[in-house]
């Protein structure tokens, strides 16, 4: 493959992934070697990535190990080629699933673990009291976001679409659910002041 035959289209991709790189927290190389790999019919090796994007052969490199670390790519050899050979998932799902546990991992545990450390401490004044209940909140927030996404990442690509799909029926269902409590609850007082 030669960077002539790479399409327009995919250009654009592989040069709006490197922009995108910054603000998702990796570096634009890393971003226009994934969305490479992403499109590419066939696996790549660190040759092919560094003379397709114009790298160095060392910035691809890092770059590779990096993707790895993300565990976001399979590797792969060839017979009588010493060389490893690079492909990103087909199923975008297993693509989006690694990300958001790669990124639960890395922010989220750390955060809740301090988070736990700090709760920990007894609160001995008013003040300390107050920083106690802000980072309670805070952590059962986290807590309860955490739990849920372990729970997702149960159901299958097709469910997981569904549910995503539900949008503002499922905000329906929760109103309509509200409204049921709130009657149930007032007939239960009007019950309870009854004579």
């Amino acid at each position: 493959m030669e960077p002539e035959n790479i399409s327009c289209t995919a250009w654009r991709f592989i040069h709006h992934f490197g922009e995108m790189g910054s603000r998702w927290g990796i570096s634009r190389t890393v971003g226009q070697i994934y969305a490479l790999l992403y499109i590419a019919p066939e696996p790549l090796n660190a040759d092919d990535l560094a003379h397709l994007l114009t790298f160095s052969r060392s910035n691809v490199s890092i770059g590779l190990k990096e993707l790895q670390s993300w565990r976001l790519l399979r590797s792969e050899y060839r017979a009588g080629d010493r060389r490893e050979y690079f492909r990103a998932p087909d199923d975008v799902w297993e693509i989006f699933r690694t990300l958001a546990d790669e990124r639960r991992r890395r922010e989220v545990e750390p955060t809740l673990t301090v988070l736990r450390e700090c709760l920990l401490e007894p609160a001995t004044t008013p003040q300390n009291q107050h920083v106690s209940n802000r980072l309670q909140a805070m952590y059962d927030l986290i807590s309860l976001s955490n739990d849920w996404f372990l729970d997702i990442q149960k159901l299958s690509a097709e469910d997981l679409t569904s549910l995503m799909r539900l949008g503002s029926q499922a905000q329906k269902l929760l109103q309509a659910k509200n409204r049921l409590l709130s009657f149930i609850r007032s007939d239960e007082q009007a019950n309870d002041t009854a004579p």
